[in-house]
């Protein structure tokens, strides 16, 4: 009997202890959007008995439990349709927008025609077309393209390419930058443990230095040649949280963020050992940070002395995201190697290596050959991107929105000591938030808070770097969506410091 009544207890306890972890769950939830039930009843993802997903955990990283039905422009719609400003155009991969129906038409078009057919064994014209267009986009010529299915594939063959031309093996890219989750690009990737945890070896002869940033610079002024510089940066806007690029030239000597590097050819890196250096331009997934111009102008010095490519990551900075077709065009530079991805297939999946003649013929087929590579479908989608930016001028379009935004942005600034810095080029922006500009600790949590609010309130706004809310709209955004989408930061950055967002919003919101 005694026995029987302490089985009892003990479930009722259990049953207790449950009841009390849904209801706390449940009061997580229960200021997200109306659509959240019908999402997990209707919407997108059908499920096992158990109520797990099909879908393995380790391809998410959850900032809201949201699926969208459709979207037009710089819109978003989800299964309720409820309307949302995008601010992340799918990671910098729409920025031709959503729902274009030029592009739907030629790809329709094409599509009716014929698909694809495996371009490694018969030559299509339509990649030969995207590839003549991307190279005149770089000013360059006797270049030539090499095709795969994304990015990370084509950061690959650039490392591929980086070590058969020059006949090294060492590569060098930066602490905090992400180039992808293939086995090449993971291993010059330095911005998650979890993309090394649990997986042996990998890419051998790679090194990671630390990339310029000038917000969280460890030299003191009186140490750094480009601190002086770092400084006026720093003062863009009045009250000194903002930071982008300017065309002066530095005087100074001192390069030290650079000797970093220096310093490791002097003792653990033989220079004329090294194959590439690969760097994004702007810094994206690190917090969209912009180095010193002189920093690139010196790292591309420091390259041609020693023999050593210079591999520009363009694929979330590249084709009108900041002001230009390629980023690094903001830092006068020449990068041996371009790599493209995310935009580059007009929405659609697809990567793109682009480089000299001379060291794409130093491999040999199939050295980086895809089945589903310079798929005809995608390339004209590409091509009816291009043709489009070219018409409507979208480079000038992105930078006077990007400057109306970061004006914006500035005067938000202003009002909360917990935003650190506002930085980038075009429309791709970041806002830092801090615990306050004097101490500039990163407030991680307060990032989530502030992304979680807006996006109850309609602005699909994340946060990367841990800490920096990550501004990249489509570049077809309107002057009247980014004054609204600038009214629910206010309201969100309001709330955050009146304290109205608890803690509940943390189990929802997780990121990287």
């Amino acid at each position: 009997m005694h026995i029987c009544i302490a089985l009892h207890i003990c479930t009722v306890c259990c049953i207790m202890e449950k009841f009390k972890q849904s209801e706390k769950k449940a009061n997580a939830m229960e200021k997200l959007p109306k659509q959240t039930e019908n999402f997990r009843k209707t919407c997108a993802f059908p499920k096992k008995d158990n109520g797990k997903s099909f879908v393995a955990d380790f391809q998410k990283l959850p900032y809201f439990p949201v699926s969208f039905e459709r979207g037009k422009g710089a819109l978003l719609y989800d299964y309720d349709g409820k309307e949302y400003i995008d601010f992340l155009s799918s990671a910098s991969t729409a920025n031709i927008g959503h729902g274009n129906e030029e592009i739907a038409e030629a790809v329709y078009s094409q599509m009716n025609k014929i698909t694809q057919y495996c371009c490694a064994y018969f030559p299509m014209p339509e990649e030969e077309r995207l590839s003549k267009k991307l190279i005149e986009l770089t000013g360059e010529d006797d270049m030539q393209a090499a095709y795969s299915n994304c990015g990370s594939e084509a950061i690959d063959c650039a490392m591929k390419l980086a070590r058969a031309y020059t006949g090294r093996n060492r590569i060098i890219s930066y602490k905090e930058s992400y180039h992808g989750s293939t086995y090449g690009a993971m291993s010059i990737s330095a911005i998650s443990v979890n993309m090394r945890k649990n997986m042996g070896s990998l890419v051998p002869d790679a090194y990671h230095v630390g990339y310029p940033n000038c917000f969280r610079c460890k030299y003191s002024k009186n140490e750094c040649g480009l601190k002086s510089r770092c400084a006026e940066r720093m003062k863009e806007s009045s009250d000194g949280f903002g930071a982008g690029l300017n065309g002066d030239s530095l005087k100074g000597e001192n390069f030290n963020c650079l000797d970093e590097l220096t310093e490791a050819f002097e003792q653990y890196i033989p220079p004329e050992e090294v194959a590439a250096i690969f760097i994004e331009p702007i810094g994206g997934d690190m917090g969209i940070v912009v180095p010193p111009k002189e920093y690139m102008q010196k790292l591309q010095e420091l390259c041609r002395k020693y023999g050593i490519l210079l591999v520009a990551d363009e694929i979330q900075q590249g084709l009108c995201r900041t002001g230009k077709w390629f980023s690094y065009e903001h830092f006068g530079i020449k990068p041996d190697i371009i790599v493209l991805g995310k935009s580059v297939g007009g929405g659609l999946p697809m990567g793109v290596t682009l480089a000299k003649r001379e060291i794409m013929q130093s491999l040999s087929a199939p050295a980086h050959v895809f089945t589903m590579s310079g798929h005809s479908a995608v390339c004209v989608a590409g091509l009816k991107q291009l043709e489009i930016f070219e018409r409507e001028d979208m480079n000038e379009q992105v930078a006077q929105k990007g400057r109306y935004l970061k004006r914006k942005l500035f005067e938000l600034a202003e009002k909360y000591d917990f935003v650190g810095q506002v930085r980038g080029e075009g429309l791709s922006l970041g806002v830092e938030i801090v615990d306050s500009r004097e101490t500039r600790n990163r407030d991680c949590k307060a990032a989530a808070k502030i992304s979680y609010r807006c996006m109850q309130n309609g602005l699909l706004l994340t946060f990367i770097g841990k800490n920096t809310l990550r501004i990249q709209p489509p570049l077809v955004i309107t002057k009247e969506q980014l004054d609204r989408a600038v009214e629910i930061l206010f309201a969100a950055f309001d709330s955050f410091a009146r304290g109205e967002i608890d803690d509940s919003a943390l189990s929802v919101v997780k990121g990287w």
